[in-house]
């Protein structure tokens, strides 16, 4: 194997979501070329499973402004920026756009399979920050390569890893055997199959986050509609309801989503919701009929539901990671510098501080978690800071330190903070089970009088 000189390389781009497709812009920018390297036949593959779902925030506060840069002189036009998307319309009108100018440094159907550096595994130090990494890829059509690059970004997300129903973080007994009636997405009810399945049954809904919310809403929705009499959702929490339980509601600095928990609570109170409180799922058994009886850590059994929608949160997955030297916090899998920023169990207010390439690097120079995966387990992810970290890892990969350090943020309040780490505490908790496609956009700002920027998922 002989690896060419590392100067000479491209940045791998692990994954062409929006923070994926925000770094290539970004290094586009610099004058570094990109390889973006997406495992779905299509850009954004990842938000188009939750098409059906609206982001929080208007279309001014959800593009990238070095992406909206590349996009100007193909005469693509912004869309409306006081307007909402939804994921459907984000992909579409947006990030396929981005891939499109990107050309060929965007390639399609290929997975990311290991990360190393050419001819050193973890454990040899000798020349190591002087090799390229080398990238093994398995494509769509079966055929394996080998790919050398300056720097590895990995923007891969975490949607293809959530969180189980059991309480542990492992499944609870009989989640497997009962996948049939088990979801973890966001049921899209305008899909007629999907809203046949839902529709007059009863549904369990276990989460905290803005996807529960989002779950909940829904169904009450469907229930209201001339063919969903009958329907009827049991929300599970694993801590009690507090005033903090619903979000932040008219305090919150971005309506939409101080609406949406509004939503639930009006689900709740309205009666086409029914809240548990402190239930850790320890197991799932089916009835005589086949329904699902889900069946509690302190023993308690609830009546038998039809359908169970788990919202219990996402998690990296760190596998093709194996061969690279990560600094990640043993609680969060975030980089450890990060992970006391977002960790719920020191701090429980959405407001994040601002982080960039220092708080993103590792013992392993030149490999960078960025969006949602920067994240690891902690439960609200601010998607424009996806887009920060990846100009400021842009900024430092291009030689530019003073650019790269220089991260100005104004975040918005959630209008919601809640006791540092006491997640069974009603009166106090934020539970750790949040995230879900849409977590926790804000508004943010970047730079003096640029346009206010925020995303969902």
């Amino acid at each position: 194997m002989n690896a060419p000189a590392t100067t000479e390389l491209p940045v791998v781009v692990v994954g062409a979501g929006p923070a994926g497709l925000a770094a290539a812009a970004h290094l586009v920018d610099r004058g570094i070329t990109p390889l973006v390297l997406e495992a779905g036949p299509v850009a954004a593959a990842a938000v188009r499973e939750w098409a059906h779902v609206r982001l929080f925030s208007t279309w001014g506060e959800v593009i990238d402004p070095a992406a909206e840069k590349l996009l100007a002189p193909t005469g693509w036009v912004k869309p409306d920026a006081a307007t909402y998307p939804s994921g459907g319309d984000w992909a579409e009108q947006y990030l396929q756009p981005l891939a499109d100018v990107l050309g060929d440094q965007v390639r399609f159907g290929a997975t990311v399979t290991g990360v190393s550096r050419a001819g050193r595994d973890r454990i040899v130090d000798a020349d190591r920050d002087a090799q390229p990494f080398v990238v093994h890829v398995a494509h769509a059509d079966g055929r394996e390569e080998r790919l050398f690059a300056r720097a590895v970004i990995d923007a891969s997300g975490t949607w293809t890893s959530p969180g189980p129903a059991g309480a542990s973080g492992l499944p609870a007994l009989g989640e497997k055997t009962a996948s049939d009636r088990i979801t973890y997405r966001v049921p899209d009810l305008e899909d007629p199959a999907v809203r046949a399945r839902y529709a007059g049954k009863h549904t369990a809904v276990i989460g905290s986050g803005a996807s529960a919310f989002t779950a909940l809403a829904y169904l009450a929705d469907l229930a209201t509609s001339d063919d969903g009499t009958g329907t009827k959702a049991v929300w599970i929490l694993r801590r009690g309801i507090s005033g903090s339980t619903f979000g932040g509601g008219e305090a919150d600095q971005l309506p939409a989503r101080g609406a949406l928990g509004l939503a639930a609570k009006a689900a709740v109170d309205n009666g086409y919701a029914d809240a548990v409180t402190g239930f850790r799922t320890d197991a799932i058994e089916r009835d005589a009929d086949g329904r699902l009886v889900l069946v509690g850590e302190d023993g308690r059994r609830l009546n038998p539901v039809d359908e169970v929608i788990v919202l219990t949160g996402l998690r990296p997955d760190l596998s093709f990671l194996s061969e690279v030297r990560l600094g990640l916090d043993d609680r969060l899998q975030a980089p450890t510098a990060l992970a006391p920023l977002i960790d719920p169990n020191q701090h429980s207010c959405g407001t994040v501080y601002p982080h960039g390439v220092n708080e993103l690097s590792h013992p392993e120079k030149d490999v960078y978690l960025v969006g949602m995966k920067s994240y690891g387990r902690a439960p609200t992810f601010l998607a424009m800071t996806g887009y920060e970290q990846v100009r400021s890892i842009a900024a430092a990969l291009a030689g530019d330190q003073e650019a790269a350090e220089r991260v100005e943020l104004t975040l918005p309040e959630t209008g919601v903070c809640g006791g540092a780490g006491l997640f069974d505490a009603p009166e106090t908790a934020q539970d750790g089970e949040g995230g879900g496609c849409c977590a926790a956009p804000a508004t943010l700002q970047i730079g003096t009088g640029a346009p206010a920027s925020s995303g969902g998922c």
